[in-house]
């Protein structure tokens, strides 16, 4: 029966059968090694006999008598340095070709793009496999944290409707209903606001998000993870002290080695933040030099709109002065409601950003719940009555009895990127899009057959020259 390499420490003087990839081969005369690697980690094997023609990432099951190793030898650098395995018999159950590029690296020096094309292979080199095993169990924990507080997790539509919301859809054609295009949810902001008119009142999941975005080192191109996350009946406040009371749990348990600076969180203003650091996201770190200080923060107060520019072609017939600060479903401060009908620019929204080392790794906000001042901010910002029909269905949902409610969607990857110091959010997602747009593996986007885009009624232009 297979036995795991990091179990091994435990069998000195039995026999074993490992399995497992070939990670590195090492000849000294008479005496051969080999390190295995399984999903445990790596485990020295010796030999004074041959060990067939093993190279370098061959798949092997190897049978063979656990030993201590002697003192002087012991390696402290892996889990089972304490001990080797003497080969008594070694079988090759698949070969490999010589690799693409090295993966006994960091792989930080290794172009991107050769990267995602082998992505699958980029994924053995040990810092890529713990950055995702890391990540999967941060995503468990914070399940079972939400759930634990008679949450309810609920998977909302990935084929839903395209509305202006601030960023490019990605579009589908619908075979159906021909001329007519699904959209990728830029994320579940309308379905989670429809759950608390459902009454769920505690609604979370981890939810996969679609945006036709220019890539960053903080943010992916096209798709994206995010934890969403509503409450209703709530004010500010609460989501605040759940978030913290979350990701300070969160920390403690899966990333002991890492302290968090300064508890409760600092809470500033958005005038203040700006004026003091230039950013809304500033960098509380007491000592930029420690890689495990984590500093928290939250910025707050932030105005409900700017000053519309060309830019904002989603929002607005061309002559509005205002466009969403955050979103267009963003309550206004109590204190401020007046001020949509007298200067706009004065009111604040319920909008908390959550920024942890000079990024901002989450966003939320109270919503509006009531449909005229729903209907008010879109004409704020220009709306037509085609854009506002665009809403019906929640602003007719507002009409059945909606409660206040609120809630906040921190990024999984780059909570994830910036908890372990990568320097891109690519190094914590297991396939990633390039820069470039390109999907990990699969060579997408790709040409698709005339007969596929006859059947959708679909035809492609020639690429105008520039």
């Amino acid at each position: 029966m297979r036995m795991l390499s990091s179990e091994a420490t435990a069998k000195i003087g039995e026999q074993v059968t490992l399995q497992g990839w070939v990670h590195a081969r090492r000849d000294h005369g008479k005496i051969m090694f080999l390190d295995l690697r399984d999903r445990a980690g790596l485990i020295q094997l010796v030999s004074t006999k041959d060990l067939a023609d093993a190279r370098p990432e061959d798949v092997v099951e190897v049978v063979g008598l656990v030993k201590k190793r002697p003192y002087s030898m012991v390696n402290p650098k892996i889990a089972t340095g304490t001990v080797e395995v003497e080969v008594t018999k070694i079988t090759i159950l698949s070969k490999a070709k010589e690799l693409p590029f090295p993966i006994d690296t960091e792989g930080y020096e290794i172009n991107e793009e050769i990267r995602s094309k082998y992505r699958y292979l980029d994924l053995r080199r040990p810092r890529m496999a713990r950055n995702i095993r890391i990540r999967s169990k941060a995503v468990a924990y914070i399940r079972n944290f939400l759930l634990a507080r008679d949450f309810v997790e609920i998977e909302t539509p990935i084929l839903t409707k395209t509305t202006p919301e601030g960023a490019r859809d990605f579009l589908v054609p619908s075979r159906l209903q021909p001329g007519k295009f699904y959209a990728l949810p830029q994320s579940p902001q309308q379905y989670k606001q429809l759950l608390m008119v459902a009454g769920f009142e505690r609604y979370f999941q981890i939810a996969r998000c679609f945006r036709d975005e220019d890539p960053r080192r903080d943010r992916a191109y096209g798709e994206f993870t995010q934890l969403d996350l509503e409450m209703s009946f709530v004010t500010q406040e609460d989501i605040l002290r759940l978030t913290e009371d979350l990701f300070s749990s969160l920390v403690a348990q899966i990333f002991p080695e890492k302290h968090i600076s300064q508890s409760p969180w600092p809470r500033l203003a958005h005038y203040d933040v700006m004026k003091k650091y230039g950013t809304d996201k500033p960098d509380l770190r007491k000592d930029k030099n420690d890689p495990n200080e984590l500093a928290f923060s939250w910025t707050l107060d932030f105005p409900l709109f700017t000053e519309q520019s060309e830019s904002d072609f989603f929002f607005g017939s061309g002559k509005a002065k205002f466009a969403p600060s955050h979103h267009m479903f963003t309550a206004p401060h109590p204190d401020d409601v007046g001020l949509l009908d007298t200067n706009p620019m004065k009111v604040r929204g319920l909008q908390h950003d959550l920024v942890l080392n000079g990024f901002e790794v989450g966003g939320g906000s109270i919503r509006i719940h009531q449909a005229e001042i729903q209907e008010k901010v879109f004409d704020l910002i220009g709306f037509t009555d085609a854009q506002k029909k665009d809403f019906s269905h929640m602003l007719t949902a507002f009409t059945y009895g909606v409660p206040p409610h609120g809630g906040i969607a921190p990024g999984i990857d780059r909570f994830m990127m910036t908890v372990l110091r990568e320097p891109s959010i690519r190094e914590v997602m297991a396939c990633p899009t390039s820069a470039s747009g390109a999907t990990s593996v699969m060579d997408a986007p790709s040409s698709v057959a005339s007969d596929q885009l006859k059947e959708l009624g679909i035809a492609v232009l020639p690429q105008r020259k520039k």
